[in-house]
């Protein structure tokens, strides 16, 4: 399988999760559901247009590299919560966790390979050559 065709793949998987864990937040009130919360929309749009519409692009690199990096970062800001260990007990608790834990998993993949991606740009190499890992 081709790097960026995991790129997209694990793009679209963090996307989803994030999505999932964003509504879940919401329904807990950890997150206010408020009109606001519109703007996730436009910021999900943005991540998916990514690796959807500028695979293989820096500007398409970049937004998967972004989109890493705040998947990732999920994790690491639940985590360190106050309420943490009762959410984790509290009834969704076990799709709570394995959520903010395949975050963390997809994200890092997907910052790493768009980094790979980046920096093959920088150094002049096809990103179009069928590469294993």
């Amino acid at each position: 399988m081709k790097r960026n065709d995991m790129l997209t793949i694990a793009s679209l998987l963090s996307i989803l999760l994030l999505m999932l864990h964003v509504t879940d937040d919401i329904v807990r009130g950890i997150s206010k559901a408020e009109p606001a919360n519109i703007f996730a929309v436009a910021i999900f749009v943005v991540l998916l247009y990514g690796p959807l519409m500028l695979a293989e692009r820096r500007s398409g690199y970049v937004i998967m590299l972004l989109g890493g990096i705040f998947a990732a970062a999920m994790p690491v800001m639940h985590m360190r919560g106050a309420h943490y260990g009762e959410i984790a007990k509290s009834s969704g608790g076990f799709f709570f966790i394995w959520t903010l834990i395949a975050l963390g998993v997809t994200g890092v993949f997907s910052f790493i390979l768009s980094a790979r991606g980046l920096w093959s740009l920088r150094s002049g190499q096809s990103t179009h050559e069928s590469r294993r890992l």
